[in-house]
């Protein structure tokens, strides 16, 4: 695994940050060459003191360019606004499990070979890149270099991060001799079909095809070993559940801490039990849960218990409606293949209506 270099200077952040208060000219709200703007030429500067050419990082900046579309849009993510009806309607349809079940056909050695390797079901590793870009085809429209540099530099809350992923990004394409402003992601700076942002790109991709190179813009088979190595390093355990149905009250009730994205499962079933939550009879009352309460239409509530596996799913995306869609997508597509989803246990014959 390559370490993230990038990460070796948090203790200069500080003074990034002073930078990015000089680039407030009109001139620096529309480029970040950095003869005019100075958050820009320190970060050229502290690259360029890691061995990467001065002349070619100028130049590269020099391309980037101030995209308001970019800042508007980190306020408007789905996973914020939309109830889970809404949100499953966007991955749970036919075109996509359908186009998982071909995806999984058309990449049958790679996916068999992650699973072993890493122990990730093939159905979890296809639905990761059936939600970010439906199997590598649609991978961002926006110029990576430019979303990058507007957010480090104009986010109000978070440029420091997005320094550091501006930072990473140059380095991978300098290394892999990318032109900087080639490569297309999110709004975000997510990329290729898995949509890493570039720290997660330089941590955990893999060269899964021993071609010498590690591309998940365009190398399907890359791909699916990185998201494979994602969760491997992010302590997936294989062979165990994902996530259960449970039945509960007609509202959430209080006292229960739900959906506890990105954090490890803590509410104890015993302690569930007690609160209302229907739980499954096989799960000892002091097993750790991580209880999921989602609102399908005015007032119509389901609720989900996520196990450990379910956790790691959110570290790849904290929201727990992007984990549900995730593991309700890997099942239909099990189901789709005619097999028996047995690691997921998410959905049981009650929602048999809701299933696409």
């Amino acid at each position: 695994m390559t370490p993230v270099r990038i990460q070796g200077r948090k203790g200069r952040l500080a003074t990034l940050a002073c930078a990015a208060l000089l680039a407030s000219s009109p001139l620096a709200a529309q480029e970040f060459a950095p003869e005019h703007h100075a958050g820009a030429r320190m970060l050229v500067d502290e690259l360029a003191d890691e061995g990467i050419e001065r002349a070619w990082l100028e130049r590269a900046m020099g391309q980037a360019r101030y995209r308001q579309e970019v800042l508007d849009a980190m306020s408007g993510a789905a996973e914020r606004r939309l109830r889970w009806d809404e949100y499953r309607a966007i991955f749970l349809d036919a075109e996509r499990i359908d186009g998982g079940v071909a995806f999984l056909a058309a990449q049958a050695d790679p996916f068999a070979r992650a699973e072993a390797e890493y122990g990730v079901p093939e159905e979890i590793i296809a639905a990761i890149l059936g939600v970010e870009t439906r199997y590598g085809s649609i991978t961002g429209r926006h110029r990576v270099i430019d979303s990058l540099a507007t957010l480090a530099f104009h986010h109000p809350t978070r440029g420091d991060f997005f320094r550091r992923e501006l930072g990473a990004f140059l380095e991978i394409v300098h290394e892999q001799e990318v032109s900087a402003d080639a490569p297309l992601g999110s709004y975000a700076g997510a990329m290729g079909y898995p949509q890493f942002i570039p720290t997660s790109y330089r941590a955990y991709a893999v060269d899964f095809d021993a071609d010498g190179l590690r591309d998940l813009w365009t190398n399907p088979v890359d791909a699916i070993g990185s998201v494979a190595n994602y969760f491997a390093e992010h302590g997936w355990r294989p062979g165990e559940p994902v996530v259960h149905t449970a039945a509960g009250p007609a509202r959430p009730p209080a006292g229960i801490d739900f959906n506890r994205a990105a954090r490890p499962p803590a509410a104890r079933a015993g302690a569930l039990r007690d609160a209302g939550i229907v739980v499954p009879d096989d799960i000892d009352a002091d097993a750790r849960l991580l209880p999921v309460a989602v609102e399908e239409g005015e007032g119509n509530w389901r609720y989900r218990l996520g196990e450990h596996n379910f956790y790691v799913i959110t570290r790849y995306n904290h929201s727990h409606l992007y984990a549900l869609a995730v593991v309700e997508l890997a099942e239909a597509i099990a189901r789709a293949r005619g097999l028996e989803a047995h690691w997921l246990q998410a959905v049981d014959a009650d929602d048999e209506e809701a299933r696409p």
